[in-house]
């Protein structure tokens, strides 16, 4: 079997956490920041897991994180 290559744009935007799940960073937190409330902002700074489906795809992509 070849090596499979990793998903350089994925490996940049995803980690894997230790039990496999897949963890990501919440958007909308570049620019036109002043029209977010102060709460909403700090929730955004947070990371997240990924969603099951998206867990999937993406565990393809980064296989060896």
């Amino acid at each position: 079997m070849p090596k499979l290559k990793t998903h350089k744009g994925a490996a940049k935007r995803f980690q894997k956490t230790g039990t496999g799940k897949v963890k990501r960073n919440n958007s909308m937190h570049r620019h036109i920041l002043t029209s977010k409330s102060t709460k909403r902002k700090r929730r955004l700074r947070k990371a997240v897991m990924a969603s099951d489906p998206d867990t999937k795809v993406v565990s393809r992509m980064i296989p060896y994180a």
